[in-house]
């Protein structure tokens, strides 16, 4: 108890956002989890939903979301749906269509069209749901049929979600409501009821909602103070790991107080090669300072998760990258649970055992072709 409370007390005093407690913390791990609990809210929903997703594709799940959506805002439910413009670009306009005419109203987060072009680069990468006011879901997945499955091959990405029950509820909502708010819609109606929120678990929970800015963002400190506080070991799981600076020195501060770290990434499945790249120009100094960095075999990796010392663990959208950092609009939870973090930590280890190791002999050895790769992405390190 002790320990947690001086993770909860850093954070606090760092981010200046009070924790709550009486949260109730579930992990989601793969599709195969994480849409049938999100479509079992939705279709659960009598007066509210609010859906925020950077990404919305295409395929089976596609259709089973804009159906599940579209029923319920026939049924009354106001729903509201808020998509990247960048982000869900390819999705099927059908389903648009599909949900406007049954009653949802649907906004494109900052569309390219606008005048405004100076925030074209800052799109919403978050992904939430809250439903009724009193469940929400946070984390890595998108909605497409590259998310569908249990993470079996190439096609079924792994990928790590929370459902949440309690007063950290209404920090998802208040996610949720900062992108909303660019719409020109409403904040709140008659639907919302802003309900006391019940004393559902034992988590104690900190929103970490975090706007695209210039410098320094909540999430930085986040990692910084999560790196700084560690004491026994860090397992960290990253879909694109481009720490910058200061993170990559506060990792091997870490290692070199004696921190064992595990840093898992994609492997030879991997949507963006070249954030992928730009991340192993940072692999020779944190092997030498004895970080372990593992790559994942059986499919691409997408989850956003960190653990420090069994007593806390950082989930949801941002990753390890300067975009996430910097650039785009992020919402993540901190949880202090030994129980949500054991389950975290039983996941990694599986990860692992289905991963490579980069072994630093190795990794000294790459070749020239490699070496021009990794510097060539520094010219573009801050737009991945």
């Amino acid at each position: 108890m002790k320990d947690r409370q001086r993770y909860r007390r850093a954070l606090e005093g760092m981010l200046g956002i009070p924790a709550t407690e009486g949260n109730q913390v579930e992990v989601l791990r793969n599709g195969v989890e994480i849409f049938p609990a999100m479509l079992a809210a939705i279709r659960a929903a009598t007066s509210t939903i609010d859906l925020t997703s950077y990404v919305y594709w295409t395929g089976d799940i596609a259709i089973a979301f804009a159906d599940a959506l579209s029923e319920r805002a026939r049924a009354g439910v106001r729903c509201r749906i808020l998509l990247d413009a960048v982000g869900a670009a390819q999705m099927n306009r059908d389903l648009v269509d599909e949900m406007q005419e049954a009653g949802c109203l649907l906004e494109w987060f900052r569309t390219p069209k606008r005048l405004r072009v100076w925030e074209v680069n800052n799109r919403t990468h978050r992904k939430v749901l809250v439903c009724d006011e009193q469940v929400g879901f946070v984390g890595g997945v998108g909605i497409a049929q590259e998310w569908e499955g249990d993470a079996r091959n190439p096609e079924e990405w792994r990928d790590t979600h929370f459902r949440v029950h309690g007063p950290a509820v209404d920090g998802l909502r208040a996610s949720f409501l900062g992108n909303w708010a660019e719409t020109g819609h409403p904040l709140f109606d008659d639907a919302d009821r802003f309900p006391e929120q019940p004393q559902a678990g034992d988590a104690i929970v900190q929103v970490v909602n975090c706007p695209s800015q210039i410098g320094w963002s909540e999430l930085q400190t986040t990692f910084e103070a999560l790196f700084r506080l560690a004491e026994r070991h860090l397992r960290i799981t990253s879909a694109y790991f481009v720490p910058d600076d200061e993170l990559r020195d506060s990792l091997r501060a870490a290692a070199a107080r004696g921190v064992e770290i595990d840093v898992l990434v994609p492997g030879e499945y991997t949507d963006k090669r070249v954030v992928q790249v730009a991340g192993e120009a940072e692999y020779s100094a944190l092997l030498a300072a004895g970080v372990r960095i593992w790559r994942y075999q059986p499919t691409m990796l997408h989850a956003k998760i960190l653990t420090a010392d069994s007593l806390v663990a950082c989930v949801g959208s941002a990753n390890l990258d300067p975009r996430s950092l910097r650039q785009n609009e992020e919402a993540n939870l901190v949880v202090l649970d030994p129980a949500v973090v054991a389950t975290l930590d039983r996941h990694f280890a599986g990860d692992l055992s289905a991963s490579e190791p980069v072994e630093p002999d190795q990794w000294a050895d790459r070749g020239a072709v490699q070496r021009v790769r990794e510097a060539m992405s520094a010219l573009v390190e801050e737009q991945l």
